[in-house]
């Protein structure tokens, strides 16, 4: 995006619009994701190798299948799924296309990696894909202006030179995958890689990962249904949009990151049976997870300006994107506690609640947005205004509910513990000196 916004608004726009139906890709592939990451780390907690290893191949295989007829389907369809929003500029409209095509042709390469991240995380290991996808990273941080730009020997491309940039990356990171895992240098040891597609490892796959997958695929359709909100404003706002979702990822992302380090620290806890390390877990993630919410929030509130300049040049822009940044930055903190309980929900197998939290309020977004975005209330910025909203609701309704689970849990009885509820997140020492608590405290050891 930063290096779009110096060729121009109408290749962020484009960008931004195609991102769109990437992101609908991705959410499918998360009932792989989600399904290894769950799967192998309780099949690890019980002790049992052979049944995370089968888990690992099924994903696998069926996000291949998945990842194929998706790719298919949007390569075919792209002018019908950029006409949706009734754009009115060409240029934005061939290059949205264009993006979409390229991505869908990469599409085993740019899809099947979150899966291969999904099982090694699974095994506690969070560094190795870290690395392997920072391989991708890097690669796409080179390629991308060379390509855009046409540096060198390479013409200029604009955003397609951005697509293809990142199907040659997510391709290297594939690659580093397989052979990794074809060698034994993950917890679960050497895999001989095959295709396996076994009814009663899908079935559980799907249990979990469906859920997820909805809730995110759902999330990503009414992202979609109000960018078209935004459209009668032009490319603009859409861009600004755009733009201010990559920015967000500074929470978001950082939040997804502890959630899924949660996960399957609960998810390999809940194998073992030792829940009160799934309190205790919990506890510290969400301190961590809601003190990065906070410094986001501060940062969106002072550095905006700043901040939209990296991106985009035109004044009008700017200033939109300060206010898009100042609306949002009001969620920031409860949007990180609803990512990171997620996380909790999903390490102990049950992905239902907070994806039925996610669809419920994030799909009241659009009946809001449409009352917000009238130009007599607050035009195009009450759509992000409802975005805020709900994404507060969220945080506090999840949290609610993981709360009344673990207050009913028979783990969590005892009238010391329920008195020390709101300070099981510190150290036990600490603990002990300042609110004197003796025995009956759930031990860091436990």
């Amino acid at each position: 995006m930063l290096w779009l916004g110096r060729v121009g608004s109408d290749s962020v726009a484009a960008v931004g619009i195609a991102s769109y139906f990437t992101w609908l890709g991705v959410s499918l592939m998360l009932i792989g994701r989600i399904g290894a990451e769950v799967c192998v780390s309780q099949s690890l907690g019980a002790g049992n190798k052979q049944r995370a290893e089968n888990f690992a191949l099924n994903a696998v295989t069926l996000v291949m299948v998945l990842s194929a007829f998706y790719g298919t389907f949007t390569f075919l369809f792209a002018p019908e799924l950029v006409s949706f929003f009734h754009l009115k500029n060409h240029t934005v409209e061939t290059s949205a296309i264009s993006y979409i095509r390229i991505i869908s042709i990469g599409s085993l390469l740019y899809y099947s990696n979150p899966t291969f991240t999904g099982i090694i995380n699974g095994t506690g290991n969070s560094k190795l894909p870290f690395r392997i996808n920072a391989i991708g990273l890097i690669s796409n941080v080179i390629l991308n202006p060379i390509l855009i730009f046409g540096l060198g020997p390479f013409p200029r491309m604009g955003s397609n030179g951005s697509a293809i940039a990142t199907v040659i990356s997510q391709s290297v990171v594939l690659c580093v995958f397989l052979v990794t895992i074809g060698k034994g240098k993950s917890a679960l040891g050497k895999i001989k890689l095959r295709l396996q597609l076994q009814t009663g490892y899908i079935k559980k796959i799907f249990k979990l990962g469906l859920p997820v997958a909805l809730h995110s695929i759902l999330f990503a359709t009414f992202a979609v249904a109000l960018a078209r909100i935004i459209a009668p404003w032009g490319a603009l706002p859409i861009a600004v949009q755009s733009v201010g979702a990559q920015i967000e990822a500074l929470s978001w992302m950082t939040a997804g990151g502890f959630s899924t380090a949660l996960g399957v620290f609960t998810g390999q806890n809940f194998g073992a049976g030792k829940w009160d390390r799934i309190f205790k877990g919990y506890y510290t993630t969400i301190m961590i997870s809601g003190a990065i919410g906070i410094l986001v929030t501060i940062c969106f509130l002072t550095m905006g300006r700043q901040i939209y300049t990296l991106f985009l040049h035109e004044e009008e822009a700017i200033s939109l994107g300060v206010r898009y940044l100042s609306i949002l930055a009001i969620s920031q903190f409860f949007m990180c506690v609803e990512i990171t309980t997620g996380g909790v929900f999903n390490g102990i197998g049950r992905t239902i609640p907070p994806s039925l939290v996610g669809i419920t309020l994030t799909g009241f977004r659009i009946p809001l947005a449409l009352f917000l975005s009238q130009p007599d209330i607050f035009g195009v910025t009450g759509v992000w205004w409802s975005i805020t909203l709900t994404s507060v609701l969220k945080g506090l309704v999840l949290f609610g509910w993981f709360y009344l689970l673990m207050k009913n849990h028979p783990h969590y009885h005892g009238s010391a513990r329920r008195k020390a509820d709101f300070i099981r997140f510190l150290p036990t020492r600490i603990r002990q000196e300042v609110f004197d608590t003796k025995t009956e405290e759930i031990s860091d050891e436990d």
